[in-house]
Order: C-alpha cells, then structure tokens, then sequence
C-alpha cells in the first residue's frame, strides 16, 4: 500500500488527484495540507485521511509520498521540501515559473533516488498510447508535419472563480501558454520521440478581463511554429477564449498516413492511408473541462501511473526528466513571443 499526502486541496486536487487515489485499491490517503484549511477538511470528510496544520507536519508523517496540488509559483519549492523529505512526488504541470527551478528538481530526485513525477496527462490518454505505438512500430513512416491545438472557455470555467490565481503573471507565470500549451507540447515530443529545436512564438491576450474590466496579464491566447530535430515542422495552438466546442485535438501528417486524434466525436483515433483505407478506433474520449467541474471526470491514469512506478520502482512515462524538455520549449515560447525572433531551444541537463 502506498501511503500519499495532498498539498493543495484546490480544485484540481478535488477532481482528480484525491478520487483517483480514492479508487486506486494499491493508494491510501494519509492526510492534506492547504493554506485554506477548510478545503484540506472537505477532501478529507469525503476521501478519509487527517488534516495537518503545516506542510512540515504533513512531511513528517508516516507517507511514502505527495501531490503537489497548489499553484503554479509553489510547485518548485513545495516539490523540493517533499524530496528533501524523502517523500516520492507527483506534482501538477506546469513543473515550475523557471527553467532553474524545474532542473533543480530533476536533480533532487536523481540525487535522493526518489521518483519525481509530473502531471502530463494527455500522455496517458488511450488514443496517444495507441498512436505511439503506430508511430514506434514504424508503420506510419516518418512525421513529415503537425498540428496540435488545446482551446477551452478558460480557467473560470474549471475553478468556479472569475478572478482566478491562473490570471495572476506573479503566482501563474504563463497563461494559456503554461496551462495548456504545455500539455500539447509534451505530447508532440512524447508521440514523436524528436525533441523540438526551434520555436517561432506569439502569445496575447485579447478578451479575458479582472473584475474592474482590465485585461489580465498573462496570455490567454498562444500559437507557435515547432521545428523538431528530425527537420519536421508544425503548429501548436493553444486558448482560453474558445466559447463553443472544446478542442483537444491533434493530427500527425506522415510519410505512410495521417494520424487523427481526438477530432472527431465517435473516434479517439482515425488511421488514414494513401490508398484511401481508413481505420477508426474508439478508444476513449478526453474529459473536457465542463466535464471535469460537472463532476463527470473520468479516470486520467496519471494516479495510477504514478502509484504502479511505486509498487515497480520503476520510472514513469511522464518522469521529471522527461517532462523537462517541454518547459525548456516553453521557456523558449516565452523569449520568442517577447523578442519576436525565432529562437533556439536550449538544451541542458
């Protein structure tokens, strides 16, 4: 049994972390901590486990290891407390506001032996797994080009608060560039196994406004030109401000094929050939964010990933290190975006 702590009882924690804890038979709760003690008490009365005054007292507790649930600006240094603890980590994406800080988590982990996790979720939804394994297997050939999109009606609508932390450049970093694009960035390096050596960037925020009619200062739309080391090219684009239909979609243009994910509403994955064969698979269909807060949310996997890595001692598929090279791109988004340039995407660590 893997015992677990909860630090950030906010919404993300309410609708996925301590449920799917709650339902993994190889998890136990041991208990929460969270600034706002009454929501740490909530989770607790629906999912068991105890309230501790302090993240100290809650490291300090007979627990194998912790979410790390709370915004974007702690997820560092909560992150480091907890390995410093020896306590094994799952913590929610973006990683951390900079590349220093995301590195220094990897080396902690490494140098503790303990196993950093990061909540990249798309990597484990079953229509990217199945598309991997087409990819791997070489049946599609080489990706000649992509296109990769995340739009949602913004981050209102999944935390219930019109004026939420995730409009905040000091406790958020990034807009919809960190909350979304991150997740689509990751995915482009995880399905195509090429690491993205080049960016062209814009982010802007055109419509999401504080209660006093200014807008926020963060982004709340980005788009970039991805160039992969393979020399493949293609378009990652990510919004708050899409009113109508979620789209969570992604289509992978090879040599032998087209590999469609997610855009259409019976299929998770089409097969497309050039002899005009085409081959659908339900698979799954993504939760979408009106879901998510509905209380509709289906299991992501991310939880029982994390507790099968634990049981096996082994690394996860969305392991520190392999999530890193994703925030290094969207560093590199961030500097485009700001100087207008295309710019090189560092390669350290």
């Amino acid at each position: 049994m893997i015992k677990v702590g909860i630090i950030g009882c906010g919404k993300i924690a309410e609708v996925r972390h301590a449920p799917e804890y709650d339902a993994n038979p190889n998890a136990e709760i041991v208990g929460y901590y969270d600034v706002a003690r009454e929501k740490a008490e909530a989770l607790a009365k629906r999912y068991g486990g105890r309230v501790f005054d302090s993240l100290e007292d809650l490291l300090a507790a007979d627990l194998d290891a912790v979410s790390v649930c709370t915004a974007n600006r702690f997820h560092a240094e909560n992150s480091l407390q907890a390995l410093a603890a020896g306590r094994h980590v799952l913590c929610e994406k973006p990683m951390a506001m900079t590349l220093e800080d995301c590195e220094a988590m990897v080396r902690s982990a490494e140098e503790k032996h303990l196993t950093l996790m990061i909540g990249l979720n798309q990597r484990y939804a079953k229509a990217h797994v199945k598309a991997k394994e087409l990819l791997d297997s070489g049946e599609m050939g080489e990706v000649l080009t992509f296109e990769t999109h995340f739009a949602h009606p913004g981050p209102e609508g999944w935390t219930g608060q019109k004026n939420s932390w995730f409009f905040s450049k000091k406790i958020a970093a990034f807009g919809a560039m960190a909350d979304l694009g991150v997740h689509k960035t990751d995915l482009i390096h995880y399905l195509t196994g090429h690491k993205i050596v080049r960016v062209k960037a814009a982010m802007t925020t055109i419509d999401k406004h504080y209660p006093d009619g200014t807008l926020i200062d963060v982004d709340d739309n980005a788009c970039a030109i991805y160039t992969l080391d393979t020399g493949a090219i293609g378009t990652m684009q990510v919004s708050w401000t899409n009113y109508g239909q979620e789209n969570n979609s992604t289509k992978l243009y090879c040599r032998n094929g087209v590999l469609r994910l997610y855009d259409d509403p019976q299929y998770s994955l089409i097969v497309e050939k050039p002899d005009g064969t085409v081959t659908p698979y339900a698979l799954d269909v993504l939760t979408s964010n009106k879901e998510q807060t509905s209380g509709r949310a289906t299991n992501t996997g991310v939880i029982d990933a994390f507790i099968e890595a634990l049981q096996n001692h082994t690394e996860p598929v969305a392991s520190g290190r392999s999530a890193l090279h994703a925030m290094k791109v969207v560093f590199a988004d961030e500097e485009s975006a700001r100087t207008g340039k295309e710019v090189e995407v560092r390669d350290s660590l």
